[in-house]
């Protein structure tokens, strides 16, 4: 059985399902090097623009699997022990960047445990709606390692501030759907059995942009999380907009506004 899942319920929305429910999809190896590909699968399909993640079953992601008896990445084997250590923790660590880097949309939509690793994934992505009965937590410094694990450290405090992401970090201690969405973690809250269609409907929502509004939307706002200030910021938002009112889709823009109908986009 595979354990990545990739479907495409509509031409332009695709949804990634980690798929070992019986692990709470919990980051072995294996699940890992299918995510990797899945991704890559992603990235070059030109047709898809919003990339909807969830686990099966009750989690979405139980952080790494430490009954895996794969000890060492793909990429690292036959290399000595620091090296190999070291070329795994980065195999593991990329997907952060990657999720970041797809020219897709990300929304992640947690439909239960979402620790460790899982927290790392969640935060990677653009948007994240949950379950109401979801739960979350930053769990690595209960296994005697860093808490500050899969690019966490960076993506978390700009999500919900430093003071808080650091007491999340420190204490490892588990928060529920609702603390998540009151300090601005998770944007929406449904039920369980709601949790798909709704990331599938806020999906639909963003194609209803132009593909390539909404891909620099994305990359502006990326890039801008770290601008040295606000002139940086505001200079790349000045040519991302003349650039992008140099296709057509601004004036099919404004044309359909004009004649009071949906616009449509050329992929």
């Amino acid at each position: 059985m595979p354990l990545i899942e990739l479907i495409r319920p509509t031409a332009s929305v695709a949804v990634l399902t980690l798929n070992n429910p019986e692990r709470l999809n919990a980051l072995s190896f294996a699940l890992v090097e299918e995510l990797h590909d899945a991704l890559s699968a992603v990235e070059y399909d030109y047709s898809c623009r919003v990339l909807v993640l969830t686990g099966a079953g009750r989690g979405f992601c139980a952080g790494l699997d430490l009954k895996d008896e794969q000890r060492i990445a793909p990429t690292a084997i036959g290399m000595s022990p620091p090296a190999a250590s070291m070329r795994t923790q980065e195999y593991i660590a990329s997907l952060v960047p990657r999720l970041q880097r797809l020219p897709q949309t990300v929304i992640a939509a947690v439909n239960g445990p979402a620790f460790g690793g899982g927290l790392a994934l969640a935060a990677a992505s653009d948007i994240r709606i949950a379950a109401d009965s979801a739960t979350f937590g930053a769990q690595t410094i209960k296994i005697g390692i860093s808490g500050c694990d899969i690019g966490i450290s960076y993506t978390l405090p700009r999500i919900i501030g430093g003071g808080r992401a650091t007491e999340l970090i420190t204490t490892a201690r588990v928060f529920d759907a609702a603390e998540a969405e009151r300090i601005g973690f998770v944007t929406r809250l449904v039920p369980a059995d709601d949790l798909l269609d709704s990331a599938l409907e806020l999906a639909e929502t963003l194609c209803a942009h132009s593909p390539f509004a909404l891909e620099m939307t994305k990359q502006v706002l990326i890039a801008n999380a770290d601008a040295a200030s606000l002139d940086q910021a505001i200079a790349l938002e000045n040519r991302t907009q003349i650039l992008a009112g140099t296709g057509g889709e601004f004036t099919e823009a404004v044309t359909a506004f004009a004649e009071r109908r949906a616009p449509s986009w050329v992929d």
